[in-house]
């Protein structure tokens, strides 16, 4: 106790805490409202690697990427795989990392993940629409 009591009491260390507090909040929330921090995301989601190999082909050949996560993703975003706008920390590990390493595209002009990111959930193809 004697020492935090001595480390408070130098003009030093007043300002040292202060100083550091205040970036520390600061760098925290502007690291967090800054652009890379949430992406619109769109993907297609199947149990098996044979079926999202399907999909990748289709995909390869030119059917549009809302047509093909349709047809064949497994999840409850079939609308042609839209999830919206996630923010870091509410994807699984290997999606996210894939998702925030993907350029901006289009759904006429998709670039996406190849191979697809295996998950606890599955295989993923994943493509985004936008950052911010």
């Amino acid at each position: 106790m004697p020492p935090k009591k001595d480390t408070k009491g130098g003009s030093k260390d007043k300002a040292k805490p202060a100083k550091g507090a205040k970036s520390t909040d600061d760098g925290g929330a502007s690291k967090e409202k800054k652009g890379g921090n949430a992406v619109k995301v769109r993907h297609i989601l199947c149990e098996k690697q044979g079926k999202i190999l399907e999909a990748l082909e289709k995909i390869k050949a030119g059917q549009k990427f809302p047509d093909v996560a349709a047809a064949y993703s497994e999840d409850k975003a079939r609308q042609g795989g839209d999830l919206g706008w996630q923010i870091r920390g509410a994807m699984v590990g290997p999606f996210q990392d894939a998702a925030f390493a993907l350029p901006i595209s289009t759904v006429a002009n998709p670039v996406y993940t190849d191979p697809p990111i295996k998950t606890k959930f599955g295989y993923h193809i994943i493509m985004v629409e936008g950052k911010k």
